[in-house]
């Protein structure tokens, strides 16, 4: 085995859309396209919103600027490579293009993991400390949240693409996905991957499931010191400015569950590609409306930005 090196398969065959008949080629490529340039629109208009509005600079505001930005970033690193399948009809990439784009995958995906848990305790710090807020969650503690969880999502994501990258791939280099995906990469591999498994399932999974932990926490210590109010309304108050980062909490960890965590005999192609475009694609897309709909401050924001826009081209 030692004596296979990496040279055996310098390129791997991304299946994408391939599998599908021409017609339904053409609905799903049209389904990315839309889809990817709504996503980029709708976080690039909230990022905007929230640069040009004082009142909206605050660490909520903050957090969800950077979560945008990633949620951009995160469809990026997969979707035009899609459409460029499609349109160039080259399906083949090198193994440092698939291992740069692994790379980038799991540091956006981390990093809005990470952003979410730092987002629950801004919400747990705003409810359960209402008098205390500003003084605890500083512009410098915010920039350090993010900073850290950028290093942290590096570091974490860099261990494992130079574990791979120690592999050696010779044989089969088909890929019926239609991005790079860790797993489908170690069963191509002719090393021993015994490793590579066992670092994504204890190291990868503890800074994973330690986000969730603390949005979970953080909730309960919420949902505690709500229940004491005695007033209905502000009880309902309390619960809907933590409406929106909940919904996306459960559309994030609720496709990360559909496509990671489901038995391996219930999996299907047709099913793995539709929950990976969810988790890619469509949670991105909707983030931003699901924070802008029941936000009075970001409505008011967008119709700012989008009305000087017009305003500008008369």
């Amino acid at each position: 085995m030692s004596s296979i090196n990496q040279s055996s398969v310098s390129e791997f065959l991304l299946l994408g859309l391939s599998r599908q008949p021409q017609q339904q080629q053409q609905l799903l490529f049209l389904l990315f396209l839309i889809m990817y340039l709504a996503t980029v629109l709708g976080n690039l208009l909230i990022i905007l919103a929230i640069s040009t509005d004082s009142h909206l600079h605050t660490p909520m505001y903050f957090f969800l600027s950077n979560l945008s930005f990633m949620d951009v970033c995160f469809s990026s690193t997969t979707v035009p490579k899609v459409l460029a399948i499609y349109i160039l009809g080259s399906q083949t990439i090198s193994f440092s293009g698939c291992l740069t784009q692994l790379y980038f995958l799991c540091v956006f995906a981390g990093m809005d993991d990470y952003l979410l848990a730092v987002m629950a305790y801004d919400r747990y710090v705003a409810i359960c400390y209402p008098l205390h807020y500003t003084t605890k969650m500083t512009h410098q503690l915010c920039v350090l949240l993010v900073l850290g969880s950028w290093v942290v999502a590096n570091l974490n994501c860099l261990l494992h693409a130079l574990l791979i990258a120690q592999l050696s791939f010779c044989g089969n280099n088909i890929i019926p996905h239609f991005f790079y995906d860790a797993t489908p990469l170690l069963k191509l591999s002719c090393s021993d991957t015994h490793l590579n498994e066992l670092m994504i399932h204890t190291e990868g999974a503890v800074i994973m499931v330690t986000p969730f932990a603390c949005i979970l926490i953080s909730y309960i210590y919420i949902t505690y010191v709500v229940l004491r109010v005695s007033s209905p309304r502000g009880r309902w108050k309390a619960f809907s400015t933590c409406g929106s980062h909940l919904a996306v909490v459960c559309l994030f960890y609720g496709t990360i569950t559909s496509l990671y965590f489901n038995p391996s005999s219930s999996h299907s192609a047709g099913r793995d590609m539709a929950a990976a475009m969810m988790f890619t694609v469509v949670t991105p897309m909707l983030n931003p409306f699901i924070y802008s709909l029941r936000n009075r401050d970001m409505k008011g924001a967008l119709r700012k930005v989008l009305t000087m826009g017009f305003i500008s081209k008369q």
